[in-house]
């Protein structure tokens, strides 16, 4: 019997572990607040368009990156009390999945934050946080996981029409 429970949670863990809600799931159902969520599945699907035309050379960029991507989340909001429950929420992931300052802008009354956590290389990124405290314009918060090459993140901005697609765009040229 001992074993067969044993058996049962090894065979429900991995299921569990991949169901894992990060914290700032909270917004995605808010009025109030925008959100567009894309998981692995999609990008999967994403990649097999084939591409036409004169800008197969970039669509082709574009896909080999999208097959590198497991999630990607944006939260958008003007609402001045989610935004700072937004702000909360990305000091608190921060203190709990330490990422590395890649950059930090401060224009127009925006502060613009985006952290990396790398992976095997120095370009290589497993996770990307951008935080866009809007003070009285819109708050952003995007999160992309995968494993993939900074300086392709301007091909995904491009191709997506991303919020923070400049600022993402300098970011992967500073740390080339």
């Amino acid at each position: 019997m001992k074993n067969l429970i044993i058996a049962l949670v090894f065979a429900i863990l991995p299921t569990l572990m991949h169901a894992q809600v990060t914290a700032f799931d909270k917004f995605e159902d808010k009025a109030g607040i925008e959100s567009v969520i894309v998981n692995k599945k999609m990008f999967q699907l994403m990649s097999q368009v084939k591409a036409t035309g004169e800008d197969k050379a970039n669509y082709q960029q574009y896909i080999d990156l999208i097959k590198k991507l497991d999630n990607l989340k944006v939260f958008r909001t003007v609402n001045s009390k989610y935004s700072a429950e937004m702000k909360a929420t990305v000091d608190a992931y921060l203190k709990n999945n330490p990422l590395e300052e890649l950059m930090r802008i401060n224009e127009g009354g925006r502060n613009i934050k985006i952290y990396v956590k790398s992976g095997t290389t120095a370009s290589q990124v497993r996770e990307l946080l951008m935080f866009m405290d809007g003070g009285k314009q819109e708050t952003i918060i995007m999160s992309l996981t995968g494993n993939f090459d900074l300086s392709q993140i301007s091909i995904l901005t491009d191709k997506m029409s991303l919020p923070g697609g400049t600022e993402l765009k300098k970011a992967s040229k500073s740390k080339k």
